[in-house]
């Protein structure tokens, strides 16, 4: 078989993967959304860089957590799982730098505090507005008294 023919098939096989993922990305994000409480949520993985190491994904309302699904992964299961009880929101600001273009153009940038570090989340201003009643919305018994963490 002429080599040309060797890259012809190597093209049509990269093409059919690439598809498969595609098609594998719109069902995975079907499937997470379609119970709803789902919406465009950026997450910050490295704070090395001012302005950098965002990843866009997609949150979930889960009960008491707050689950973080990657956009361009596979993977079913939330890749960061925030919880309620342990999550403090500090403050908005808008994009700076670099983050105007990692990040939708109407999101928000969200600083938490967890007992692990700060934490930054990035999201609409309608996303917002039930992000923030999410957090006050605690169970019943939830002991307002308590110091912020």
């Amino acid at each position: 078989m002429p080599a040309w023919q060797w890259l012809l098939d190597a093209a049509g096989v990269l093409l059919v993967l690439v598809l498969l993922f595609g098609a594998g990305l719109i069902v995975r994000r079907r499937l997470l959304s379609r119970h709803g409480g789902t919406f465009e949520l950026s997450f910050r993985v490295r704070h090395v860089h001012a302005g950098r190491g965002w990843l866009l994904g997609l949150g979930r309302y889960s009960g008491e957590t707050l689950e973080w699904f990657r956009y361009f992964s596979l993977w079913p299961g939330p890749k960061q799982v925030l919880e309620r009880a342990t999550l403090t929101y500090v403050d908005t600001r808008s994009p700076e730098g670099p983050e105007e273009l990692s990040l939708y153009p109407d999101h928000v940038v969200v600083r938490c505090a967890t007992p692990d570090g700060p934490v930054e989340l990035a999201m609409s201003a309608s996303s917002l507005v039930g992000f923030q009643s999410w957090l006050e919305a605690g169970p019943p018994g939830t002991d307002w008294t308590r110091p912020a963490r």
